[in-house]
């Protein structure tokens, strides 16, 4: 026998026992892997796993169409030893909820906190101490290009991981025809694998530090399933948890009034108005006592029948210098702020443009 099929002869009987003791057993993980990329995905995963749960939600039939499924499912992880978060649209239309533990063990689930603002809701779960908690990660740290982790139940196929890289952040994701999220200043993006029943799983780096909150996809139209994964960053998910478990009620910045699209508006009467561009957010009811009252926004009129009356109210056309297209850009950039901070609108008042310093107020359970 010459000695190339000597080699090859060794190298088949190497492999046939490797073969055979992995199948046994016999091999660890880290024996059978063969790039450090490899292991460390393997020792992510073995940190991370630990701390996810799948959500299955039974829903409200007050809250069903005909041919709709009575339940769903969603993904969240262990944020104190008994509290696990999730996204806000899983639970929202919740009867009773289920939480599965990454070993199969199944314990029922109570809404403590939520958080509509950047889709984030607490739940206590009962009967069960977390067998982990994730470790937070600095998500305004993130590099483009960055190695990320997805976990969590995608069309219901627990404990699935999915391996990516941090992309980039955004705010031209737009408002969400569930009207949630809207106070998200910016999304971030992930070619991590994030589909129905991912939502609320967590979303970590190569340290398995959390990063993010998997909340959606982005296709390119709802027929195509969503190839980039959107999360919400982990930052701001923390600040939300640490205002419902000390306050009961987020605390980013509101103006406290109410605003209607300028491009819904009737265009002779925009013109009425000295308008010429459609973009802005008109100011509709003012409160008393709101942070806008206190600045001196002036709200807009209506008759009996709801329609506006000239002259009209203050329309916002920037905030702190930033030029705004409708009433969701407003709420995002103020949502940035906290309470004591001051925002600056500039505001088209009686055919002027006019600087309006508005001091945001703390939030209040209702």
């Amino acid at each position: 026998m010459n000695r190339a099929l000597r080699v090859l002869g060794v190298a088949g009987l190497l492999t046939a026992a490797l073969l055979g003791a992995y199948l046994t057993g016999r091999v660890t993980a880290q024996q059978a892997l063969v790039t450090p990329d490899e292991i460390n995905t393997v020792e992510v995963s073995r940190l991370a796993l630990p701390a996810t749960v799948k959500i299955d939600v039974r829903l409200r039939p007050d809250r069903l169409q005909p041919g709709d499924a009575s339940s769903d499912t969603g993904s969240g992880f262990f944020y104190k030893s008994n509290l696990v978060v999730t996204n806000y649209h899983v639970i929202q239309d919740q009867e009773s909820m289920v939480v599965t533990l990454y070993d199969g063990r199944r314990v029922p689930a109570k809404i403590v906190g939520s958080d509509p603002g950047i889709d984030i809701a607490l739940l206590r779960v009962s009967g069960v101490t977390a067998p982990k908690t994730v470790t937070w990660g600095n998500s305004d740290k993130l590099i483009p290009g960055q190695k990320l982790l997805a976990i969590g139940s995608p069309i219901h196929y627990q404990n699935f991981i999915s391996t990516g890289v941090y992309s980039t952040s955004t705010h031209a994701l737009g408002e969400r025809a569930d009207k949630l999220g809207t106070e998200i200043g910016t999304y971030m993006l992930t070619t991590a694998m994030i589909q129905g029943g991912s939502s609320g799983g967590p979303v970590v780096d190569s340290h398995g530090a959390l990063v993010g909150v998997a909340d959606a996809s982005v296709g390119d139209s709802q027929l195509v399933p969503g190839v980039i994964g959107v999360f919400i960053p982990s930052n701001l998910v923390r600040q939300s948890l640490n205002d419902l478990e000390t306050v009961g009620v987020s605390q980013r910045g509101s103006l406290g009034i109410t605003l209607q699209n300028l491009a819904d508006l009737d265009p002779a009467l925009r013109s009425l108005a000295g308008l010429s561009s459609s973009n802005g957010a008109l100011v509709g009811d003012v409160p008393a006592g709101s942070a806008g009252a206190r600045a001196g926004l002036r709200g807009s009129l209506k008759n009996n029948e709801g329609q506006l009356l000239a002259p009209l109210g203050d329309v916002i056309v920037a905030v702190d210098g930033n030029r705004i297209q409708n009433t969701y850009d407003v709420v995002r950039r103020v949502a940035t702020r906290r309470p004591g901070q001051t925002v600056v609108l500039t505001v088209w008042r009686n055919k002027k443009l006019v600087k309006v310093p508005v001091t945001l107020l703390k939030r209040t359970l209702n």
